[in-house]
């Protein structure tokens, strides 16, 4: 039975994060963004754009005269997102959560795989266009998109496919903690060079978006009263996203960690730089990279 233990830890860390949360967010009002500069054509790539807080960072900095390209699995839905936005500008994540044990097409965890490792892959991948297109004082901006539940996160290096014991859980905590990881590694990796791209890591708080389909049915149900009530809307959720994206405060201000608008102290795994270290050299070695 020991290997319960796990399971039952994971399940107790994340909604105990989960309480946090609400109860901040029931006496704190959300983020109000503030004006925003206009972009000028600058591009960003949002992941995950289609829907609940992606499409509203989307159709956010679309309104900004930002070039945006919306990364997305369904091409189709890709393409109705684009014409939506469009009809709103003129009248005026990708990520899972708590899915039962899969795995993606290259045969990983599917939590490890779509929340962490492709954002790590497609990061890598740009960083050559991002260090030409930073200047100092225009730095290339990095955003990412963590979550309160890495404070309950633990990373497995051994078993990062979960395939000793799998949690939906603890996958899902531990793939927030990899992007906090990562995105503290990737920001010293560029200062030391000396490099004009910024790297932030947000939260949006607890957001009532698709992402809570895979809740339990008494987890659903529990839900229900409180949604409308103490979870943001994918507008609100999305505010501190777009403040990291676009602020004229936080040009040339890198590694940090924003709640509500707000730099928040992130939990002190996710500064490990020797865990840090570690997960960036198997990461590179999952997807291939030198």
């Amino acid at each position: 039975m020991w290997w319960l233990l796990p399971c039952i830890l994971g399940f107790i860390r994340l909604y105990l994060d989960g309480v946090k949360v609400l109860l901040y967010q029931l006496f704190n009002r959300s983020f109000t963004l503030p004006d925003l500069p206009k972009q000028n054509g600058k591009v960003a790539i949002v992941t995950g754009g289609t829907r609940g807080m992606g499409y509203e960072i989307s159709r956010h900095l679309a309104s900004l005269d930002m070039h945006v390209v919306i990364a997305g699995n369904e091409e189709q839905e890709g393409l109705a997102a684009v014409k939506k936005i469009r009809e709103d500008l003129n009248q005026g994540k990708a990520g899972v959560m708590l899915v039962p044990e899969r795995r993606t097409e290259d045969g990983f965890e599917l939590h490890f795989g779509l929340n962490y490792l492709g954002h790590f892959l497609l990061t890598n991948l740009l960083l050559d266009v991002l260090k030409k297109s930073g200047k100092p004082g225009k730095c290339s901006r990095i955003v990412i998109m963590s979550s309160a539940t890495h404070y309950g996160g633990r990373l497995t290096l051994d078993d990062l496919q979960g395939r000793m014991c799998y949690s939906a859980h603890g996958a899902y905590a531990q793939s927030k903690l990899a992007l906090l990881l990562f995105s503290y590694h990737l920001q010293d990796e560029l200062w030391v060079r000396g490099d004009s791209v910024t790297v932030n890591a947000v939260d949006p708080g607890m957001v009532d978006t698709a992402l809570y389909d895979n809740l339990s049915s008494p987890a659903q149900l529990a839900k229900k009263p409180f949604a409308k009530l103490l979870f943001r809307t994918p507008a609100e959720g999305a505010s501190t996203a777009i403040y990291a994206a676009a602020a004229s405060e936080l040009e040339g201000i890198g590694g940090l960690y924003l709640y509500n608008g707000r730099k928040t102290e992130s939990s002190a795994l996710s500064h490990d730089q020797r865990l840090q270290n570690k997960l960036w050299k198997e990461s590179c070695a999952l997807v291939g990279l030198q």
